[in-house]
């Protein structure tokens, strides 16, 4: 890849959108293996100086603006826990906003690069309300000005605790050895504790955007133990706010157990601009360009560097009382959040992982473990509501991801995803322009700065995701269904789930949940497609106590016309291309006279024959 262009076209685009749609996958996942998205460098000077400059620079300024700390004065960002207060409430603002994880051309916002705001704030865009037909005053899937004055009002809720002016800790309540602190007072975190879970009723996209299960933990327990009145209860803030991070890590670390995660590492580690050869690139798959299943040596990464490194370490760092163990366990979660960085994977979570890296140091290093630690608390009982508050999102959403969106069930970057592609007749494409706020990405890309796109480079730039998708697990059975029910795959324009979300909602950060039956059907309800026009294959997160993966087949204009279920073990043994044929899938409902169309060129033993 070039620092002003991308990385050339594997094929001549105008050749490329011509051939069939295997192959089309086998050329772009075998380019994706030596040079990921081919993002030109300069995108990804503009993240790290956003990433820097607005996420840290700006943020530190606030906390130092309102509080004692010294902007110029780096020793004192690590020590005082105002600055982790106030970086939580700025992230979760930019989040909301859409200059946080979603935005840019590595999440889908070509031009322009920012999704949410542009969405929530105006009346007609489409909303998705978790449970509309249970919780009253919530139904319906249009934005009104209602909507509108609360979002306004979320993110009038997170200035106002920016703005605050922090209110130091009286000395006799600080522990021997430890500086004057500051902390901002309880009651400026009530608004957001109120608007964001309201907001989150009415749409959950809004709610998911912000990060919620990473940085409401954060408010919640500065509004309940930031009322310091005993040197006990400011060591109990400081050991619940090392609990909130353990907990992510762990639940984080728990999620990349079985086959999926593995799959993630290459395509990651591909994607990263700081790998210095391609050969190391190659390193991560068994025969490149051959042979695109993950290697030893990324199977290593993911279980060694990552499952392991996420639940063991955590753990050491919760349990310690020493002091250089907690500066090494720090220091090794720093190295493994700034290598996630380093990756620049879709959907770019960037500001969260230096973060965490950060509050590490300040947790475990600015504040000596022997002091707070868990064998400390000042009342033992408490810390079992805090843990079973924080870990109730991950256990029921291992056990029942149907349930529970894959952020907090702590899946982050897992593999472990529901997921869809989109099969669109010709045309379909550019009416999804019709949708309020939403101009399709191909148009998105034929207007970019400072070289528009031809028609045929864009359609090769989009579909670099479906190959993308195909290098993971789920993808192999996301495909398979495409190419066992449509006989006129050739003919429709196939898109990544996720590009078709955060074109259409603002926002995705790799949750299926945004993009199920319910998103299509309020598509088809503003657009009126005929049967077969739009035909999704999407699929559920495995359960950590199951082998399989349960699908649906979702015709726009008919809603679900079939269940079933694969074997991960079937994904994960094929290649992207699935050269062999589809994986086995195995229908368990079928809606009233629906029935699969043959794919052409595939045997009917291929086939569920039951369903055929």
């Amino acid at each position: 890849m070039g620092f002003i262009n991308p990385s050339p076209p594997p094929v001549e685009p105008a050749t490329f959108v011509r051939l069939p749609l295997r192959e089309r996958v086998r050329i772009l996942s075998t380019h994706w293996a030596d040079d990921g998205f081919g993002t030109p460098r300069v995108l990804h000077v503009v993240y790290v100086l956003k990433m820097l400059g607005l996420y840290f620079g700006v943020g530190i300024w606030i906390a130092s603006a309102t509080s004692g700390i010294a902007f110029t004065d780096v020793g004192s960002w690590y020590d005082n826990i105002v600055v982790y207060q106030k970086l939580a409430v700025w992230l979760m603002l930019l989040e909301v906003i859409g200059l946080g994880g979603a935005f840019g051309p590595l999440c889908g916002h070509f031009r322009p690069m920012v999704g949410n705001i542009r969405y929530w704030i105006r009346p007609g865009t489409i909303r998705m309300a978790p449970w509309g037909r249970r919780v009253p005053f919530t139904g319906g899937d249009e934005r009104t000005w209602f909507d509108v004055a609360l979002y306004v009002g979320v993110l009038a809720s997170l200035v106002y605790p920016l703005a605050a002016q922090a209110e130091p800790v009286p000395s006799q309540f600080l522990p021997a050895g430890t500086g004057a602190q500051e902390l901002v007072p309880p009651q400026y975190f009530v608004p957001i504790l109120v608007l964001m879970p309201l907001m989150g009723l009415r749409d959950k996209v809004v709610f998911l955007a912000a990060r919620s299960e990473q940085y409401l933990p954060i408010m919640l327990f500065s509004a309940l133990f930031g009322t310091i009145a005993s040197t006990a209860d400011f060591v109990d803030l400081v050991v619940v706010f090392k609990v909130v991070i353990c907990v992510v890590w762990i639940g984080a670390g728990v999620s990349k157990l079985g086959a999926h995660f593995e799959n993630v590492i290459p395509p990651m580690v591909s994607n990263s601009p700081a790998m210095p050869g391609r050969w190391i690139k190659r390193l991560h798959y068994r025969d490149a360009p051959h042979d695109l299943r993950p290697s030893r040596v990324a199977w290593f990464m993911a279980h060694v560097g990552g499952t392991a490194v996420e639940i063991i370490v955590p753990v050491t760092l919760l349990l310690t009382t020493d002091a250089t163990v907690a500066l090494v366990g720090a220091l090794v979660m720093l190295a493994f959040h700034l290598f996630i960085t380093s990756t620049f994977p879709l959907a770019v979570p960037l500001k969260w992982n230096v973060f965490f890296g950060f509050i590490a140091i300040v947790l475990w290093v600015g504040f000596d473990p022997g002091t707070y630690n868990i064998w400390s608390f000042s009342e033992p009982w408490l810390l079992v509501p805090v843990f079973a508050l924080l870990t109730f999102g991950p256990i029921l959403g291992n056990l029942r991801p149907d349930l529970v969106s894959f952020l907090p069930s702590m899946r982050q970057y897992a593999g472990n995803w529901a997921s869809a592609v989109w099969a669109m007749k010709p045309g379909v494409e550019e009416r999804l322009n019709e949708l309020p706020g939403v101009e399709n990405q191909i148009d998105q890309l034929q207007r970019m700065l400072p070289t528009p796109y031809e028609r045929d480079d864009a359609d090769l730039t989009l579909q670099k995701t479906i190959a993308w998708r195909a290098m993971h697990s789920q993808g192999r059975g996301l495909f398979s269904l495409l190419y066992t029910h449509l006989d006129d795959i050739e003919t429709r324009t196939v898109r990544e789930g996720e590009l078709m979300c955060t074109t259409i909602l603002g926002f995705n950060f790799g949750d299926g949940h945004l993009h199920d039956a319910r998103l299509i059907a309020a598509v088809q309800k503003r657009l009126g497609l005929e049967p077969g026009d739009l035909v999704v294959m999407w699929v559920e997160s495995q359960p950590i106590h199951r082998r399989t993966q349960e699908y649906q087949v979702i015709d726009a204009a008919l809603g679900v016309v079939e269940r079933g279920t694969w074997n991960v073990a079937d994904c994960v043994a094929q290649q992207p291309w699935l050269p062999d044929g589809p994986v086995p899938v195995q229908a368990t409902w079928t809606a009233e006279g629906y029935v699969r169309r043959r794919t052409l060129g595939v045997a009917p033993e291929q086939l569920d024959g039951s369903s055929v």
